[in-house]
């Protein structure tokens, strides 16, 4: 059966998400061998892992950039998105999640809900995607399955409901009983295509029953005749009992637990099951809203193939052969290659030239694609992350995806002129694929700065100038990119007047400033009344804010955190213009700066650091040196886990610095969590360097 033959009920656009190194993309890989979508097993450690496609990928060992695939099983289409675990890729998990139905989240087994689970667990609770949960690496020395379900519920606030027990642990792991069926699947031969159905052992039996009569429970609540049967004490059939889960997980309430080692092939058959079982088709899930452009109607879309056309581009991707593609999810309608389609966000006629399904960084043209798809497009030349497509008689706008800031920077410049037109080209490639990359000229060094989610992320950054753009740069040393805000609330004006002898410029703004809490961003309120200001004028002085704040008063960094409420101006019927009015905008905020307390901010981490029991305080000496703040001490399996904030600033090269302290056996991980004000001190280094 073709992709296309599948009826859409039949159809699961899920995402493959956890912390680095949980086995994502190996659990992608065995997905791939046993439903037949390529022959041979890949590894993420020999480089031949079909989703790391990137030679960074192979190189490094990690996921990057997040690859599509599609497979079939049991009549089933499923649509793949396996995404990166590291924590300055989570843009990739962010966009993905967006546009997916719902999510395997794949854990290490030895060390349960890890910082980047939690983060990519906040993600998905946020589009509220349904998801399942894998717990791999059974076969790994100290595989703990109950600490890891624990962990769900006291980390994430999740309701994990385990549908599987495992049979044996680490060297001794052989398989799983399911709780379902009340049945013992083993595994023998080594790439784990077959295995053999039992009855459970009498060791667990005990165990299996308590924990099946708590799944009947737990599931009664969402089927009367569950409920009946489980008040008489009677047999709940298996397919009464998948359905019950299937809408559990579907609501969001429930989390089925599954368990095996995707490295040594064991479990993975059951995990596809579960994927076809209990998530969501497009039909399932709930209607998007979006609104109609240029009016305040709303209008809701549900996944028909008949309904207006509705698409979100989620993705841009150079590819070395075929050039710009444009991945997107069709919400609603069907759209056919040589199509035109109207991007929303830009005001824009395209044309998709051609459609394509992807298989990693393969591709295979279609025809047609329906809602529910996730496709990539050819032509599409002035689309970007976040755009909407529709048909131009009806605009329909989807909500927008917003971005994490950036939160480190380095200086580049080009070797040679030669350089420097591949510089600019490939910097402005990578930009449209990468929504959380920033570029920004110094005024006075004129320096290129090159702005990113960490050290890696940067990294990879200049690894793909130099090797797919053929661009030869020189790296300056990676610095902090700091923020800045006001501390109080201030009223200020605008006043910009120039004559010169034909027509002048006249602009007046009155603006009351105020700080907002951390991670706010920018809100911009227009509280005139009485046409004071002109409604042609109100995006203009929007815009000149904005402008402004990305050079704040203190050291020369952007602005966050302020809300702008325009309450009063005036303007000249002749000289008044767009541009009078964006400079005096940008007077009033200056203004604001100075009056309001400026103060500067610095991106605080989260750090969680696992090390063995002897080297825990040499690590707590050095954290205490470089500002940090202990938030907590766990135990782990064998080892301590310390839980800390510290400024990224006392943070470069610490993975140095933690080998040669643990010699070697800690670990450690490191993502953005907040930004705090810059002591005296530091402020005085910073003003210093500049």
């Amino acid at each position: 059966m073709s992709y296309k033959e599948i009826p859409l009920e039949r159809v699961r656009n899920i995402g493959i998400m956890a912390h680095i190194d949980a086995g994502k993309t190996t659990t992608t890989e065995r997905i791939l061998f046993y439903t037949g979508r390529k022959h041979k097993l890949g590894s993420v450690d020999d480089g031949t892992a079909t989703m790391d496609w990137m030679e960074q990928e192979k190189e490094r060992g990690i996921t990057i950039t997040s690859a599509a695939t599609t497979a079939l099983w049991k009549n089933h289409r499923i649509n793949i998105i396996d995404t990166p675990g590291h924590v300055d890729f989570t843009v990739e998990v962010e966009r993905s999640l967006r546009v997916l139905d719902s999510a395997i989240a794949v854990f290490d087994v030895c060390a349960g809900v890890e910082p980047q689970s939690e983060t990519v667990w906040r993600q998905a609770d946020k589009y509220k995607v349904p998801r399942i949960a894998f717990m791999n690496k059974m076969d790994k020395l100290g595989a703990d399955f109950e600490m890891s379900v624990k962990s769900m519920i006291k980390k994430l606030g999740a309701n994990p409901l385990p549908i599987q027990l495992p049979v044996g642990a680490e060297e001794t792991f052989k398989g799983v009983v399911d709780l379902v069926q009340m049945k013992t699947l083993l595994w023998e031969e080594s790439e784990g295509v077959t295995f053999i159905m039992n009855d459970i052992p009498d060791e667990l039996m005990e165990k299996a029953e308590a924990m099946h009569e708590d799944l009947v429970a737990k599931m009664s609540s969402f089927d009367e005749s569950i409920m009946e049967r489980y008040l008489e004490g009677e047999e709940v059939p298996v397919d009464k009992l998948k359905s019950a889960i299937r809408k559990a997980t579907v609501s969001g309430e429930y989390v089925p637990v599954l368990c095996g080692t995707a490295f040594k092939n064991k479990a993975i058959q059951p995990l596809i099951d579960a994927i076809v079982d209990f998530l969501p088709s497009p039909l399932d899930v709930p209607p998007i809203i979006a609104s109609i452009q240029g009016t305040d109607e709303t209008i809701e879309l549900k996944a028909d193939p008949n309904g207006p056309f509705a698409a979100l581009a989620f993705k841009v991707a150079s590819d070395p052969f075929v050039g710009r593609l444009t991945y997107f999810r069709v919400y609603s309608g069907s759209l056919k290659k040589g199509s035109y389609v109207q991007n929303i966000n830009k005001g824009k006629k395209e044309r998709l030239s051609r459609l394509i399904y992807m298989h990693s960084d393969k591709r295979e043209d279609v025809d047609e694609v329906t809602a529910g798809e996730i496709v990539a497009g050819i032509g599409l030349k002035f689309t970007s992350t976040g755009d909407s497509l529709s048909n131009a008689d009806i605009p329909i706008l989807l909500e927008e995806m917003i971005f994490p800031e950036p939160v480190i920077q380095i200086a580049i410049e080009p070797e040679t002129k030669d350089d420097q037109n591949k510089l600019a080209k490939g910097l402005t490639a990578l930009k449209e694929e990468d929504p959380t990359i920033r570029v920004m000229i110094e005024e006075e060094t004129g320096q290129t700065l090159l702005s990113g989610m960490g050290e890696l992320h940067l990294e990879i950054i200049i690894d793909r100038l130099r090797r797919e753009f053929g661009a030869n740069v020189r790296v300056g040393k990676p610095h902090v990119s700091y923020r800045e805000s006001i501390q109080n609330p201030v009223d200020t004006e605008g006043k910009y007047i120039r004559q010169s002898g034909g027509r002048g410029q006249y602009g007046h703004v009155k603006v009351k400033y105020e700080p907002l809490e951390s991670g706010k961003g920018f809100i911009f309120e227009d509280a005139t009344t009485g046409g004071s200001v002109p409604k042609e004028y109100i995006n203009p002085i929007r815009i000149g804010i904005e402008e402004s704040m990305q050079d704040g008063i203190v050291a020369g960094y952007p602005v966050v955190d302020l809300k702008a409420t325009l309450y009063d101006g005036s303007y000249h019927e002749v000289d008044s213009s767009e541009m009078a009015f964006k400079i005096a905008a940008s007077m009033s905020l200056k203004e604001a700066l100075k009056k309001g307390n400026s103060y500067l901010l610095e991106p605080i981490m989260s750090v969680e650091i696992t090390t063995p029991e002897e080297y825990m305080g040499d690590i707590i000496g050095d954290l205490n040196t470089r500002r940090g703040r202990i938030e907590k001490f766990d135990s782990r399996s064998n080892a301590r886990v310390v839980e800390a904030f510290v400024p990224l600033a006392e943070l470069f090269g610490y993975a140095t610095i933690l080998r040669s302290l643990s010699q070697g056996r800690a670990t450690y991980t490191i993502q953005f969590s907040h930004y705090d004000p810059v002591n005296e001190k530091t402020l005085e280094k910073i003003l210093h360097r500049r």
